[in-house]
């Protein structure tokens, strides 16, 4: 969700905070030990998280946007807090855009890569659809660096200089209008433009991931037409349980699974439901529309949340975040879902399937395994 009026490249912003708040620390919860974790979950959610592979495709590393969160050295509370949380792929990804986009994007990926770098202990970038399974047998938890706009690229030969920094996911637009297409609060949605084709075969050509989870209707239809790879809506929800602008209809769910490609089940509260309670239980209800209209191969999960939440994260950074939307996007209280707040979400996530009664195989696909074959069908 990350708004792209609240992100890295508001500078003077984030330097006014950053001494404001050096001395606070993130309520960060130490993570849950074994005992614990066997104490609350039964053995066969734990088995089933522990022997899949499971990609969270939109999972800031951290919802901190102070320079410190990438500066300071990983915690040992954090780093256990990573091991034990049962995910092996985060898409570390967050807005950018307007006039500085492109030298935010840059900023952005070499501070994120070189945290990674520092905490290798814990961490490894990647590069490839493999390094997720290299990552997985090596227990370390696998980075994908994305970016949720595409100011960022100046022309279609953009496309490649970002690729060989790593970017490996990048969505078209962030929810207003840009030279490429239309955001899903804009009033009215063009589709693509003429620009826009020559960014999507630009991504096409390199292997990256096309993402429109905050584009407007038409803008979507348009990207699924003109891809001939799968893309992606890495996290969004149904529309048809919950009509909110952000979320996507059948007729794109459809056609997104028509040419392959798999749709990240969110856990954003506004997004989940419209009214309380909201629980894990009504992001099942998402996955099992999805499952039911177009299969279980096309859906998965994308967050939209690093493991502590948007709840937990720094209250001036909070409350400056919801200040960035417009009143369409229905804030409540709060942002996260009851049950899906804490480091060890996926783990009620996978005790909520077994409960609606799917299977093994059908659950590991849900977790990461959906999300693994399009990534190795996309990225070159």
């Amino acid at each position: 969700m990350s708004d792209s009026s609240f992100r890295i490249s508001r500078r003077r912003t984030l330097q006014a905070m950053a001494g404001a708040m050096a001395a606070v620390a993130l309520p960060l919860d130490a993570a849950p030990s074994a005992q614990e974790a066997k104490n609350k979950y039964p053995s066969k959610v734990l088995d089933l998280v522990q022997r899949s592979l499971v990609i969270d495709m939109l999972a800031p590393l951290k919802l901190d946007f102070r320079p410190e969160a990438y500066a300071l050295p990983l915690s040992d509370s954090e780093a256990a807090m990573f091991r034990s949380c049962g995910i092996t792929g985060f898409h570390n990804s967050v807005g950018v855009g307007g006039a500085s986009a492109y030298d935010d994007a840059l900023e952005f990926i070499a501070a994120w890569s070189g945290f990674v770098g520092r905490n290798t202990h814990v961490f490894t970038l990647v590069g490839k659809a493999d390094d997720l399974d290299a990552a997985k047998a090596k227990q370390k938890v696998a980075v994908i660096m994305g970016l949720q706009n595409a100011d960022e690229f100046r022309e279609p030969k953009d496309v490649k200089a970002f690729y060989q920094l790593g970017l490996r996911c990048a969505q078209l637009t962030y929810n207003t209008q840009n030279l490429i297409g239309s955001g899903s609060t804009e009033r009215v949605d063009g589709g693509i433009s003429d620009y826009g084709v020559e960014i999507i075969k630009s991504m096409n050509e390199v292997g990256m991931l096309v993402d429109v989870s905050h584009s407007g209707d038409k803008t979507t239809l348009d990207a699924i037409e003109l891809s001939p790879k799968p893309i992606a809506f890495t996290h969004s929800k149904c529309r048809a349980l919950n009509n909110h602008p952000r979320l996507k209809t059948d007729e794109a769910i459809r056609k997104l699974a028509a040419k392959g490609g798999v749709m990240g089940i969110t856990g954003v509260r506004m997004f989940v439901k419209d009214k309380e309670p909201t629980t894990v239980e009504d992001i099942v209800d998402h996955i099992d529309h999805v499952v039911k209209l177009v299969g279980i191969e096309h859906v998965g999960i994308g967050s939209d949340s690093d493991l502590m939440g948007y709840d937990h994260m720094p209250p001036d950074q909070y409350k400056q975040l919801k200040a960035g939307y417009k009143a369409s996007y229905a804030f409540r209280d709060k942002i996260d879902t009851d049950g899906f707040d804490h480091p060890r979400k996926v783990y009620d996530l996978t005790a909520a399937l077994i409960r609606r009664g799917y299977n093994d195989s059908n659950i590991q696909a849900i977790l990461g395994g959906n999300f693994r074959r399009l990534l190795g069908s996309t990225w070159t």
